[in-house]
C-alpha cells in the first residue's frame, strides 16, 4: 500500500490536473444534457481522486488516527452508493488540489548538499619521511599527518601550520570576506583556500571530523529533521471527523434514511477549509514573489508570524560583503600616490586591494597600467618605482620599511582600527604617505528594520559572527543591537541557535554564506540573501531575491497578513459547512442546494486569498 501511495505521489501534478480536466468536460457534458457520459467521467475522477484518499485513510487508521481522509473517503464512497457521482467527483478532486497546492509550496531538495560535499577538497599532498610529496586522496589522510599546501590549493584538513606564514580565504567557513593573515602555530580549516605562499600544515582533524565535514553534517540533520508545521486541518480533524460520522450515524438510526446520512456526510466534508489554507499560503507566496521574497513553503508563513527572536550574520547579511574604503589620509603630495597604489594592486584578487582599485577608479585616470610587485608573507607588496622602495599592506609593514609614526598618524589608525576599519598602510622609502581605512558598509535600512520587527513582535536580537569582537562591536552599535558574539564558527552559530529554540523562541535566522547553512537549517525560519551561496539559498526557507534588507520586515509582514487571511478562510469553512449541515437537519438543504453552496463557498475563500495580491507591504 505505501508503494502505491508513493507512486501517487510522485504523479500527483498529472493526477491533480487530468482530473480537473476530466471533471470540466463531465461538466460540459452534464450541461449538453449528456448525463450518463458526464457520470462516467465523474466516476473516472472518483477513482482517480479517490484511491489515494483511501489509502491514507486506511494508513491513518493503522496508526490509530481518525483522519480528514476517513470522513472524505466513506462519504465518497456513500455518494458512489448512492449514485451522486458529481459530488464524490467533486469533493475527491477539491481534496487532491488541496494536497498539490500544499506540495507545491512545500518542494525542498537536497541539491544544496551534493554541491557543498562537491566543493571539498578531494586529494591532498602527503609529505613523506623524505620530504617528497605524494598526492593522495582526502579519505587518506590520518592525524598528525604533515601536507604542503600550495598557493590556490584548499587545505584538505583542519590543522596547524608548521612552516610558512600565508592569507587564507576563510569565507567558506566563518563566511568573512576579508582573508586572514596565518602564522606558523595558527590553526587552519579543510576547505579554505590558500591564497599567497606555500605551507606546511599538521592533520589535528580528518574528513567529518572537521568544521567543514561538520558544516554538511548539520545541514543533512537539519533538512532531514524539518518538518512542515503540523495543518490546522489534522489538529481540526481529530474532533471533527469522528463528531460527523457519530452525527451521520445517529441520522441514519433515527430517520432509516440512508440518503440523508450519507447527504450529511458529503455536505460535512470540509471542501473550503481543505483548500482555504493552501490557497492562502499560495497566495502569499505569489504576492512576495512579486516583491522578490521567495517563500519556500506555506509552512514558514506560520513560522515567520510566530517568529520572536532573530538572530544574524554579519558579512553580507547586514553588510554588504564587499569591502570599500571609508578613509583615505595622505601625508606626501608629491607624487599621486593613490594611482600608484592602485596599479600595486592592480592584480590582486585581495579584498582589501580590490577596495582599493575600486576607490581609485572614481578619481584617477590610466589605473588598468600595473606594476610589478613582489609579495613578502606577512607584510604585503613591494615594488621600486622611480628609484624608491614602496610598501604596500598591513601595519606590519611600518616594521619591516622602519617607520615610526606621528602621534597624529597614530591616533588615525587607532581611530579606524576601533571604527571597525582593517587598516592598509603605503610606504615610500621609510615615509608613511597613505592610510587607507576599509570597512564593509552596512546595508541600507538596517537600523529601521530592526526596529520595525520590534514592533512586530521579535523581542531578542543577536548578531552572530566570524569577524574579530572589536569590528563586531562597532557594528552592532550602529545598528542598536547590544548582543554582538564574535569570532564564532558555524557550529557555534547552530549551538546558540539550539540554545534559544530550547528556551521555546521561534528563531529566525538570517544569513548568506556556506558557514551560515546548518543555522539557516535548524532555524524556525532561515532567510537567505539572494546574492549568498547556491548552499545558503537551498537550505533557507525564504531568499530575498535582490538581497534588500528591508524586504525583511516586508516577509514578516507578510506572514502576518497571510495568516489572518487563511483564519478567515477557515471561519468562511467552517461557517458554511455548520449552515448547511443545520440546513439539512431542518429540511431547507437539500444535495444540490447543498454542493451549490459548498461549491460556492470554496469559491468565496478563493476570491478571498486573492487580495493578498493586491496588498501593498
Amino acid at each position: 500500500m505505501a508503494k502505491l501511495l508513493n507512486q501517487f505521489n510522485k504523479h500527483w501534478t498529472q493526477l491533480t490536473l487530468w482530473s480537473a480536466i476530466l471533471l470540466l468536460i463531465g461538466f460540459g457534458f452534464r450541461a449538453a444534457g449528456l448525463t450518463l457520459i458526464a457520470n462516467i467521467l465523474f466516476a473516472i475522477v472518483t477513482i482517480m481522486a479517490g484511491l489515494p484518499t483511501i489509502i491514507r485513510a486506511i494508513s491513518a487508521l493503522n496508526a490509530k488516527v481518525i483522519s480528514i481522509e476517513l470522513l472524505v473517503s466513506i462519504a465518497v464512497i456513500g455518494a458512489v452508493v448512492i449514485q451522486e457521482f458529481e459530488e464524490s467527483a467533486v469533493v475527491t478532486f477539491l481534496f487532491i488540489l488541496g494536497t498539490f497546492l500544499e506540495q507545491r509550496t512545500l518542494n525542498r531538495t537536497h541539491k544544496s548538499i551534493k554541491e557543498l560535499t562537491e566543493s571539498a577538497p578531494k586529494t591532498a599532498l602527503l609529505l613523506n619521511d623524505n620530504g617528497e610529496t605524494d598526492s593522495v586522496d582526502v579519505d587518506e589522510i590520518e592525524v598528525d599527518d604533515k601536507l604542503l599546501v600550495r598557493v590556490g590549493d584548499q587545505v584538505p584538513v583542519d590543522g596547524k601550520i608548521l612552516t610558512g606564514s600565508t592569507l587564507l580565504d576563510e569565507a567558506i567557513v566563518t563566511g568573512e570576506s576579508i582573508s586572514a593573515r596565518k602564522q606558523p602555530g595558527d590553526e587552519v580549516y579543510m576547505g579554505t583556500t590558500n591564497q599567497e605562499a606555500t605551507i606546511t600544515v599538521e592533520a589535528t582533524k580528518v574528513g567529518e571530523d572537521t568544521t567543514f565535514g561538520k558544516i554538511i553534517e548539520l545541514v543533512e540533520d537539519a533538512q532531514d529533521n524539518q518538518a512542515p508545521a503540523a495543518k490546522f486541518i489534522d489538529k481540526f480533524a481529530k474532533y471533527y471527523t469522528p463528531a460527523v460520522l457519530i452525527i451521520a450515524a445517529l441520522i441514519f438510526l433515527i430517520f432509516k434514511d440512508f440518503r440523508l446520512a450519507i447527504t450529511f456526510l458529503v455536505l460535512g466534508c470540509p471542501g473550503a477549509l481543505v483548500i482555504g489554507a493552501p490557497v492562502s499560503n499560495v497566495a502569499g507566496i505569489g504576492r512576495g514573489a512579486q516583491g522578490k521574497i521567495l517563500v519556500k513553503g506555506g509552512s514558514v508563513m506560520d513560522e515567520l508570524n510566530n517568529v520572536d527572536t532573530l538572530l544574524f550574520d554579519k558579512t553580507g547579511t547586514i553588510t554588504t560583503g564587499h569591502p570599500s574604503v571609508s578613509h583615505l589620509y595622505q601625508y606626501d603630495d608629491h607624487e599621486n600616490w593613490l594611482l600608484i597604489a592602485s596599479q600595486m594592486e592592480q592584480a590582486s584578487t585581495h579584498p582589501l586591494g580590490t577596495a582599493i582599485v575600486k576607490y581609485a577608479e572614481k578619481s584617477t585616470d590610466n589605473i588598468n597600467q600595473s606594476i610589478d610587485t613582489k609579495t613578502i608573507n606577512g607584510v604585503g607588496i613591494t615594488t621600486e618605482y622611480d628609484q624608491q622602495t614602496i610598501w604596500l599592506g598591513s601595519p606590519t609593514v611600518l616594521e619591516t620599511s622602519h617607520v615610526n609614526l606621528t602621534a597624529k598618524q597614530t591616533k588615525q589608525l587607532i581611530g579606524l582600527q576601533e571604527s571597525g576599519n582593517s587598516i592598509v598602510l603605503m610606504v615610500a622609502d621609510q615615509t608613511l604617505v597613505l592610510m587607507f581605512g576599509i570597512i564593509d558598509q552596512l546595508r541600507p535600512g538596517v537600523k529601521d528594520v530592526l526596529n520595525a520587527l520590534r514592533r512586530y513582535g521579535v523581542k531578542n536580537f543577536a548578531m552572530l559572527t566570524g569577524d574579530n569582537q572589536k569590528t563586531a562591536n562597532q557594528i552592532g552599535k550602529l545598528i542598536n543591537v547590544d548582543d554582538v558574539r564574535a569570532e564564532l564558527m558555524p557550529t557555534d552559530k547552530a549551538s546558540i541557535l539550539a540554545a534559544e529554540q530550547a528556551k521555546g523562541h521561534k528563531v529566525l535566522f538570517i544569513g548568506d554564506g556556506i558557514n551560515d547553512a546548518p543555522s539557516l537549517a535548524k532555524a524556525d525560519v532561515g532567510i537567505a540573501m539572494g546574492s549568498g551561496t547556491d548552499t545558503a539559498i537551498e537550505t533557507s526557507d525564504v531568499v530575498l531575491i535582490d538581497s534588500d534588507f528591508n524586504n525583511i520586515f516586508k516577509a514578516k509582514k507578510l506572514a502576518r497578513i497571510t495568516i489572518n487571511n487563511m483564519r478567515q478562510n477557515i471561519v468562511i469553512a467552517i461557517a458554511t459547512v455548520l449552515v448547511l449541515l443545520l440546513g439539512l437537519l431542518t429540511n431547507y438543504v437539500d444535495m444540490a442546494t447543498g454542493m451549490f453552496v459548498h461549491e460556492a463557498s470554496i469559491l468565496v475563500v478563493i476570491l478571498n486569498a486573492m487580495r493578498i495580491l493586491r496588498i501593498k507591504l
